[in-house]
């Protein structure tokens, strides 16, 4: 009885190592090489996966994901002979299983080392300020000289990013000291144009106020003009007003008796200044006939009407 429980034991480890052996799960996005009897058989999917035991065997496992591999710095010499340290990091992605478990021995080593060379060829064609500015150039032209050589190994290379670009500590410092020239150049053209900004506003201000001076005088000259011409009519219309009313009024009874004294008046007044001309004194000849002169004064009128 002790020996079929035995034997039944046996038996079920047995079958749980069989099925251990012929079922494997396979997880998402990985990719298991089969190899049967030393020979590549297949690759396994994600998922349940049935295999023949102690003759098949998963001989790799390769992942799927993205992966990003750290490329060690190195010294690279540019057009220019400046060393230059670059640092930079690649990323890539199995596509192939099977080449990538027989394409290579290391593929990993392999895109490690096509990284470096082809930097390094790119480096040598390029001068040193340049590339600092081509980062981008760079990038394309590695993944792309990369790319061509790995797809043998199942391996699609996807980008490849620059990190770190360590020129020498001199040309760091004369960069700098060049960097600190050109602010201060700009700088100083900046002021310049500040100052040239400035005198241009002042010369327009000063015009346009010269303009506004000249227009003020202008439209003064011409209120001044309107305001005189309008005095001028003001005063021809008051004459003309006083000529009517003179006229009226002689035409009215005894009108014409005040404009004959008021005559007289005038012509002695006249006659009284006439004989202080030149401080000279001069006197009608008949002092006492006051009626002759206001006669004569009439006289006067009448022939002027």
């Amino acid at each position: 009885m002790e020996n079929s429980t035995f034997v039944v034991f046996v038996l079920f480890v047995l079958a749980l190592v069989f099925i251990m052996k012929t079922v494997k799960v396979v997880p998402q996005q990985d990719a298991w090489v089969v190899e049967r009897l030393g020979k590549y058989h297949a690759t396994l999917a994600p998922g349940l996966n049935i295999v023949v035991p102690f003759v098949d065997r998963i001989a790799y496992k390769h992942v799927l994901k993205e992966i990003p591999l750290d490329v060690p710095p190195q010294v690279c010499i540019t057009k220019d002979n400046t060393q230059l340290q670059v640092d930079g990091i690649l990323y890539f992605q199995i596509t192939d299983a099977m080449r990538a478990s027989y394409g290579s021995s290391n593929y990993i080593a392999a895109i490690t080392q096509l990284a470096q060379t082809t930097l390094r060829s790119v480096i040598g064609k390029m001068e040193l300020d340049k590339t600092f500015e081509e980062r981008d150039h760079i990038n394309t032209t590695i993944v792309n000289a990369i790319d061509e050589s790995a797809a043998n190994w199942g391996v699609k290379v996807l980008r490849y990013e620059i990190k770190d670009l360590t020129p020498p500590k001199e040309i760091l410092h004369a960069m700098q000291a060049q960097i600190t020239a050109e602010r201060e150049k700009r700088a100083l053209i900046a002021a310049s144009e500040g100052r040239k900004q400035e005198q241009i506003n002042i010369a327009s201000g000063e015009r346009e106020a010269a303009i506004a001076k000249s227009e003020g005088e202008m439209q003064a000259s011409i209120n001044r003009a309107q305001g005189e011409a309008a005095a001028i009519l003001a005063i021809a219309d008051a004459s003309a007003e006083a000529l009517r009313k003179t006229a009226a009024a002689i035409r009215e009874p005894g009108g014409e008796d005040a404009v004959n004294l008021k005559v007289a008046e005038q012509y002695v007044s006249a006659f009284a200044n006439l004989a202080k001309t030149n401080n000279s004194i001069i006197v009608p000849a008949n002092m006492s006939d006051m009626s002759g002169l206001i006669a004569s004064a009439m006289q006067v009128v009448k022939a002027q009407k």
